[in-house]
């Protein structure tokens, strides 16, 4: 293993000067060759002292740690969500800074799309692209083992496309994020189905896990289904506790005729980076 070095800023030192640096350095990671990220290996990384930090804040120095792993002349899986946004916005920053170069973005969305575009990245499709060398994205629950719920931004079908063609998939998160289990948070766990029988598909999935989850159709602001980028609808799935079994759980929501994708993205992370009060960790299987 290569070797490396580790310094440190406290965070009130970072934010106090980023207002005099338009790029401040967060974290210094130096090491002689490139992390390997499926080396096994979790650092921690604490702040000597931190002020008041919002969740958008966390969210920055997450991405802002994420995008270390980007280099020159990659083909990067750009993800979908108030996380991923930071990371694209500094990728875009890097490139028309002349510090990254020959990278092409595939986005898993059309708002991403547009974001990337508007920076200038250079962007493709997975059928140009079939092989990623890196994809960062974020995730609305992440478990002890890594395992991730994602997709109530609605972007889970081209998401899990995008990062399962990926070598090295990086998700970035801050600390609300983190779950015993998957459901653990209480909030959605999506499921993409098409809009044909939406409600029988509906009714099948209440009925596959029963009084311990609420299944809802979701809704736009007007009260309408919302439609994803790939036309389809999506149910909601409310756990009253913890999945017990994601991988099972998995298996039989996709068997569903009609269902499309599922929010479940087991064993595909290859790095996990979580900002929290303390300063930011690094976490990989």
């Amino acid at each position: 293993m290569a070797a490396s070095t580790l310094s440190l800023l406290p965070l009130s030192s970072l934010l106090k000067s980023s207002s005099s640096h338009p790029n401040p350095p967060l974290l210094i990671f130096r090491t002689s060759a490139p992390p390997n990220l499926r080396t096994p290996f979790s650092t921690a990384i604490r702040a000597l002292s931190s002020p008041a930090l919002t969740q958008d804040d966390l969210k920055k120095l997450a991405a802002d740690k994420a995008v270390d792993y980007v280099r020159s002349g990659m083909v990067l899986g750009l993800g979908t969500g108030s996380t991923a946004a930071f990371v694209v916005s500094k990728i875009g920053e890097l490139f028309n800074s002349g510090q990254l170069r020959d990278i092409v973005g595939i986005p898993t969305s059309k708002r991403t799309a547009e974001q990337a575009a508007s920076l200038g990245i250079p962007l493709s499709t997975l059928d140009k692209h079939p092989l990623l060398d890196l994809a960062i994205d974020g995730a609305d629950e992440v478990d002890p083992a890594l395992d991730l719920v994602k997709g109530r931004g609605g972007a889970l079908l081209r998401e899990k496309m995008v990062e399962a063609a990926s070598s090295s998939f990086v998700v970035v998160a801050d600390e609300t994020k983190l779950v015993s289990g998957l459901g653990g948070s209480g909030l959605a766990m999506p499921v993409e189905v098409v809009q044909f029988c939406w409600n029988y598909n509906l009714v099948r999935l209440q009925e596959l896990f029963g009084e311990g989850c609420e299944a809802k159709l979701r809704v736009d602001a007007a009260g309408k289904p919302y439609v994803t980028d790939n036309s389809n609808y999506i149910v909601d799935l409310y756990f009253k506790t913890p999945i017990k079994d994601a991988a099972s759980a998995g298996k039989e929501i996709s068997a569903l005729e009609g269902v499309v994708e599922h929010g479940l993205f087991l064993d595909m992370a290859t790095a996990v980076i979580i900002a929290g009060k303390d300063g930011v960790s690094v976490k990989t299987k």
